[in-house]
C-alpha cells in the first residue's frame, strides 16, 4: 500500500509511521500547512516528498491511501478531497467538527467505493480484545453498568490547540470522550441513548473544558459513568464492567501502550485475564489494509467514527445546557 500522510503530526511520528511500515506500507509523501515543516518532517522520517499543497499530494498517481492526523477542523475538507481523488482514508478521531459533516464523509466514501476508517486505537488493544472475549463468553452475565476512568495528565508536547483553541476542536470532550464512547460501544455492542454531563476547567484549559464527567443510558438498561480529564497526574486509567454474574476490573488500559491488568471477579473468586501485547496501531493498519484489498472491514469504520462523535457531541450539549440530552446519530 502506498500512503500519503496528511498532517506532520506527533501521532504519525510516534506511532503511525512505524505501524504503516511494519504492515508493509510505503509512505510516499507528507502534507503540512508549512512547506518548510513538511520538508523537514519528510527528511527526518525518510519520506520522499513533503508538501503544503493538498491537491498536488492527492494528484500523485502512486498514492493509494492517506492517513489524516491534522487538527480536527481540517478533517472534513481533507477527507472529502481524498475521497474525491479515489483514495482510501484512515482518519483520526473525531472525524469532523459536527455529526452532519461526519455522516457526509461516510456517505461520500460509500458512493466512491473507497474504504473510510476511523483510527480508534483502543479497540485494537490486546487488553480490550480480552475483555470483549470474556463478555461474549458470558463470564459476567448481563452487563448492568460500566465505569470508565480516562483522567490523565496531558503532556506538554500534546497541549497547544487541545487546551486553548475551540475552533480547532480543542477540549477534553472531542479529544477523549470519543475514545471512551467507541470503547463502550465496542464492548457492549449497542449505542448510548441519552446522556447527562458536567464539564469545567480545572487548571489547564484556556477557553475549552479540560475535565468532564457524564452518565449515559444504554438500550439494554445498562448505565455508563465516564470521567475524562487533561489534568490528573496520578489517577491512571481504568475500565470496569459489572454484570449479573461478575465484574471485570481493568486498570491502566485506556492507553496507546499494550499494558495494564485485567481482573475477573465472580462467585468463584478472582482471576487475572491474560492478553496479547501486540502493537495497537499495527493491528489497526493491518485490518485497514485487508479491507482495502476487499477482505473484511477496518477495526473501526466511518460509522463507528460518526457514532463516537455523536456521543461526544451529546455530552458537550448536556454539559453546556445542564439538560438530559438524546444522542443524535445523524440518521446513520
Amino acid at each position: 500500500m502506498r500512503w500519503g500522510l496528511i498532517g506532520a503530526s506527533n501521532i504519525a511520528a510516534n506511532h503511525m509511521i512505524g505501524a504503516i511500515r511494519g504492515a508493509g506500507g510505503d509512505i510516499r509523501s507528507v502534507l503540512s500547512s508549512s512547506g518548510a515543516r513538511a520538508a523537514a518532517y519528510a527528511a527526518e522520517h525518510g519520506i520522499p516528498r513533503g508538501s503544503d499543497d493538498l491537491e498536488a499530494l492527492l494528484a500523485a498517481d502512486d498514492l493509494e491511501a492517506v492517513y489524516i492526523s491534522t487538527t480536527n477542523e481540517k478533517h472534513f475538507v481533507q477527507a472529502m478531497a481524498a475521497i474525491a481523488a479515489g483514495k482510501h482514508v484512515l482518519c483520526e478521531k473525531p472525524l469532523a467538527m459536527t455529526v452532519g459533516d461526519a455522516v457526509t464523509m461516510v456517505r461520500a466514501a460509500q458512493t466512491a467505493g473507497v474504504v473510510f476508517a476511523t483510527n480508534h486505537h483502543l479497540r485494537n488493544a490486546g487488553s480490550h480484545l480480552a475483555i470483549r472475549a470474556a463478555l461474549q463468553a458470558g463470564r459476567i452475565g448481563d452487563v448492568l453498568s460500566v465505569r470508565v476512568f480516562h483522567a490523565v495528565h496531558l503532556p506538554p508536547f500534546l497541549r497547544g490547540w487541545r487546551i486553548d483553541n475551540p475552533a480547532a476542536g480543542g477540549g477534553v470532550i472531542p479529544d477523549i470522550v470519543v475514545h471512551d464512547a467507541d470503547t463502550v460501544r465496542f464492548h457492549l455492542g449497542e449505542d448510548p441513548v441519552e446522556v447527562v454531563a458536567m464539564s469545567g476547567a480545572s487548571g489547564m484549559g484556556k477557553g475549552v473544558e479540560d475535565s468532564c464527567m457524564s452518565v449515559w443510558t444504554m438500550p439494554s438498561g445498562a448505565m455508563v459513568m465516564a470521567h475524562e480529564s487533561f489534568t490528573h497526574a496520578f489517577a491512571k486509567t481504568g475500565f470496569e464492567l459489572h454484570g449479573t454474574k461478575g465484574s471485570i476490573v481493568a486498570r491502566n488500559v485506556m492507553t496507546q501502550a499494550p499494558v495494564g491488568e485485567i481482573l475477573l471477579r465472580t462467585g468463584s473468586g478472582e482471576e487475572a485475564l491474560s492478553f496479547s501485547d501486540h502493537n495497537l496501531y499495527g493491528r489497526a493498519v493491518g485490518l485497514f489494509n485487508d479491507a482495502c484489498a476487499g477482505n473484511g472491514r477496518p477495526a473501526a469504520d466511518g460509522i463507528d467514527g460518526v457514532k463516537s462523535l455523536a456521543v461526544a457531541a451529546a455530552v458537550a450539549d448536556a454539559a453546556a445546557t445542564g439538560q438530559r440530552t438524546a444522542v443524535n446519530y445523524g440518521g446513520i
